[in-house]
């Protein structure tokens, strides 16, 4: 479980000073980019009233912060930076995140910008033609049933973002990783397989923004090295987990 906080820090800083108060936050910022303790943060200026300033800082954990970050060497220079705006502040509390979070639709998911289901079905469709006639890893699918690509549709649909078919029908994580025990998957078979699901990607019309393929390529990865992993000797079924939710990343989708 995750014990990370978040600290806001609310200031009130009188407009004749606040281009020095940016300046000095600038300069402060780089302690907190140096700190290993600091996940994330953001200094954000009122709309409404330019007086009104919010810091959001993501600390891994109060103590961390309190024990961690105030401690440090880092601490003595940030202070340096801030301290003639301490004077200044209305609030500065620690809160930890609540189970009421989530994404609204401004940004799609890769799910919806890739097609929805009819795409992934194309997809995984194309994509086992390839695999099944391909030296490399025709052997890995040897005795295929009927319904395993239609199954892997749902999967990836799931994962980009689409309804949780696969959940309700095969199950979680788990047993997805479960389907490669034993099989000894070899770095050129995994190789060979992200290679062929670009190609199919490309032939299935799947979008060929660099946005996109880049999120579609990150999980490619990810997952074909998991299920490496867990196709060896020594592996060990996982705690039973929720179906992976991949996300852009680093970038959204480009609109221009």
């Amino acid at each position: 479980m995750t014990t990370q906080t978040v600290e806001y820090i609310r200031y009130r800083i009188p407009e004749d000073r606040s281009a020095e108060f940016l300046a000095a936050y600038t300069r402060a910022a780089a302690q907190l980019a140096a700190a290993p303790e600091c996940l994330d943060y953001e200094l954000a200026r009122s709309e409404e009233d330019f007086e009104h300033f919010i810091l959001r800082i993501t600390w891994t954990s109060s103590e961390a912060h309190l024990k961690g970050f105030r401690e440090s060497e880092l601490f003595a220079d940030f202070l340096a930076e801030i301290r003639p705006y301490i004077g200044n502040i209305e609030e500065m509390r620690h809160y930890k995140p609540t189970a009421v979070r989530g994404t609204g639709s401004a940004v799609p998911t890769l799910y919806a910008w890739a097609g929805g289901a009819e795409a992934f079905a194309r997809l995984t469709s194309v994509f086992y033609d390839k695999v099944l006639r391909d030296d490399l890893l025709a052997p890995l699918f040897e005795g295929l049933a009927a319904e395993h690509a239609s199954h892997v549709a749902l999967w990836l649909s799931e994962v980009f973002g689409g309804p949780p078919a696969y959940s309700e029908t095969q199950g979680g994580h788990g047993h997805m990783v479960a389907k490669h025990f034993g099989k000894d998957i070899t770095e050129a078979q995994r190789r060979r397989w992200v290679n062929l699901v670009q190609d199919a990607a490309d032939e299935a019309g799947l979008p060929a923004d660099a946005e996109f393929r880049s999120a579609f390529l990150a999980y490619v990865e990810w997952g074909t090295r998991l299920a490496v992993h867990f196709s060896g000797p020594d592996a060990t079924p996982p705690a039973e987990q929720p179906v992976p939710k991949w996300t852009w990343g680093a970038m959204p989708p480009y609109q221009g």
